[in-house]
């Protein structure tokens, strides 16, 4: 009785892990995070994206400046520059074969795994982004937050990975920062809004949140 009553307790603390890291996350995606309002015109357009799952942040092509733009794989055709950031085994399983499991599923989430930035090229933008209005000066400063996101190699140029693509229009690069379970790819959209004075989320490991506040 004895052994019983300890396996249980030891379920409940394996249990209580989760259902407490679910309780915040959610509590914390439905937290806005307002920045201070100030006088610059929102003449500037960005975009919000989903999977489903994953976030990404598109910018029209001809609002990119040079330090993002450099080093960064395009064809004349481009009109927007998708930006996502996440887990490398994801990445990796994903674009070769699929075979994402349960396992790499569990590394990256409770280990700090490698990341990368997925850059997709589009040729026109599609009806399901999120179009959201800004000022010059939050487009610079999210614009620096994701070039400083690359990891650059010994020429100092942004680190592509040649051998994953999910096609003709995208590229993987190295990316700076380890992925787990409070650092998503979705927080780190997040934190690249909060860090350019966007509307956020207090904390978020999902998409809805951030979703959800800009579609109001």
């Amino acid at each position: 009785m004895q052994l019983v009553k300890k396996i249980l307790k030891c379920l409940g603390v394996v249990l209580l892990i989760p259902i407490t890291y679910l309780i915040v996350a959610l509590v914390c995606s439905y937290i806005p995070v307002t920045p201070k309002t100030n006088s610059e015109e929102q003449s500037k357009s960005i975009y919000l994206a989903t999977n489903g799952i994953h976030l990404e942040i598109i910018i029209p092509k001809t609002e990119i400046g040079s330090l993002l733009h450099n080093g960064l794989r395009d064809s004349e055709q481009t009109q927007f520059l998708s930006f996502g950031w996440g887990d490398k085994t994801y990445y990796t399983k994903t674009a070769k074969s699929m075979d994402f499991n349960n396992l790499n599923r569990f590394q990256a989430a409770l280990l700090n795994s490698p990341s990368l930035i997925h850059v997709t090229r589009y040729t026109r933008a599609q009806c399901h982004w999120i179009e959201i209005k800004i000022t010059a000066t939050q487009l610079i400063k999210l614009q620096t937050y994701i070039k400083e996101s690359f990891k650059t190699n010994t020429k100092n140029t942004k680190a592509i990975v040649p051998e994953i693509s999910y096609g003709s229009m995208d590229n993987f690069y190295k990316a700076n920062g380890s992925y787990n379970c409070l650092n998503t790819c979705n927080t780190w959209v997040n934190t690249g809004f909060k860090q350019s004075d966007l509307k956020s989320c207090l904390w978020t490991p999902f998409d809805f949140g951030l979703l959800k506040i800009h579609k109001n």
